[in-house]
């Protein structure tokens, strides 16, 4: 199956007047980092699927800012945008974070994060207040020389606070050394019904054509609703297509950005990712009724983060002899000697769990304007009032 981007990142709106230009730019911030996050990860991963969820790896480092000194605190910072130290900044993500977790009948969201310690370990009362009060945390004191226990005791907390979306993060095996002392663990769930819902009648096996030519049968869902739509060109003129697809409450809606032309390849785009463009292509759409193809599909992604937060210019936290945490532990000369992100999404007929593109059905349904997502295409889940990102996904089949 081709890769997918989906993105997942949120943003609060309800700050008052008088922080609607930090709101802004924090916003931006956010957007940035998960756009380059995005942009290395298919770089080093091309021609596969990908799933990501910027929100929870920058939860995580948020959090490893507050304990972080010197040239680790800086990477850290210069990689986000931001210093977590500063108050207005603090107050700000607090505050998106208990906005992330706000959920109805219809859409839930859920932000978490955890700090597994091992048992005995003098911990800086600061960074334990910090973690408290930062996207749901909680401190977990635990014992790694017991590495069945310990998975188990991650992998439970991880279920709980994903739905059960991710069921098993780490094997037990994961800890095989006795000098494991911290894991911090984040999570990022969002679940959310379609507001046209696409039926499971009109839903059909289908070509999808992948990045290196060949063709696969897919299933390929079918909905005729307004949706936000544009037609936009990169710098050097390759033509591309985004339609909004929203949820219902219309807060949240899923960008699939897909290449006009056959033989233009989703890089090109890609490659032009800002998060400017991403701005401009959100207020000059516009609102047309249409024929929509989508692929329903299950994914889930496993990547080292050893091999990607470097390309971002955050590599002292993984060497012993730079790493400086004292901000978490005087006692203690920690660093990260793992790091990993695993993320699943499911989109079908009913909301998120599923995604088809049904050309066939169009064609001898209407006469309407068509999209058909039956090449290598991406997609991001975008907050409507806030413009925050969620999930980013890359579907090439």
């Amino acid at each position: 199956m081709p890769p997918v981007l989906f993105w997942f990142l949120l943003y609060s709106c309800c700050f008052c007047q008088g922080h609607c230009h930090l709101h802004d730019r924090l916003r931006e911030l956010n957007t940035e980092f998960a756009v380059k996050l995005y942009q290395t990860i298919v770089t080093t991963e091309n021609s596969t699927n990908v799933v990501i969820s910027p929100s929870s790896v920058a939860t995580s480092l948020g959090l490893l800012q507050f304990g972080a000194q010197g040239s680790t605190f800086t990477q850290i910072e210069k990689a986000l945008g931001y210093n977590v130290y500063d108050k207005t900044v603090e107050s700000f993500l607090k505050s998106m974070h208990r906005e992330l977790s706000n959920s109805n009948q219809d859409t839930s969201i859920h932000v978490a994060c955890a700090l597994f310690v091992q048992a005995g370990m003098p911990i800086s009362p600061q960074f334990m207040e910090h973690v408290t009060q930062w996207a749901n945390g909680s401190i977990h004191w635990t014992n790694f020389t017991e590495h069945n226990r310990t998975a188990s005791q991650i992998n439970q907390w991880v279920q709980r606070n994903t739905g059960g979306g991710v069921k098993t993060l780490v094997p037990g095996e994961n800890f095989g050394s006795g000098f494991t002392q911290i894991a911090l663990v984040s999570t990022m769930y969002y679940g959310s019904k379609w507001k046209t819902k696409f039926s499971f009648a009109d839903t059909q096996t289908l070509p999808f054509i992948c990045a290196d030519g060949s063709v696969v049968k897919v299933p390929m869902m079918h909905q005729t609703a307004d949706v936000n739509y544009g037609q936009f060109e990169t710098s050097s003129l390759e033509k591309f297509t985004v339609v909004e697809l929203p949820y219902l409450g219309n807060t949240v809606g899923m960008f699939v950005v897909r290449p006009t032309d056959r033989t233009t390849h989703l890089t090109s785009i890609e490659s032009n990712l800002t998060s400017k463009t991403i701005t401009a292509w959100t207020n000059s759409m516009k609102r047309i009724r249409m024929d929509v193809f989508l692929p329903r599909f299950k994914l889930e992604s496993y990547r080292d983060l050893r091999m990607v937060l470097p390309a971002l210019g955050v590599s002292d936290l993984f060497d012993p002899r730079k790493a400086d945490f004292k901000g978490i532990s005087e006692h203690r000369n920690l660093y990260v000697s793992q790091a990993s992100h695993k993320a699943e999404i499911e989109v079908e007929e009913g909301g998120t769990k599923g995604s088809g593109v049904t050309a066939m059905v169009l064609l001898k349904r209407s006469r309407m304007t068509v999209f058909k997502a039956d090449r290598p295409f991406f997609f991001f889940l975008r907050q409507a009032n806030s413009g925050n990102l969620f999930f980013s996904v890359i579907l090439q089949i």
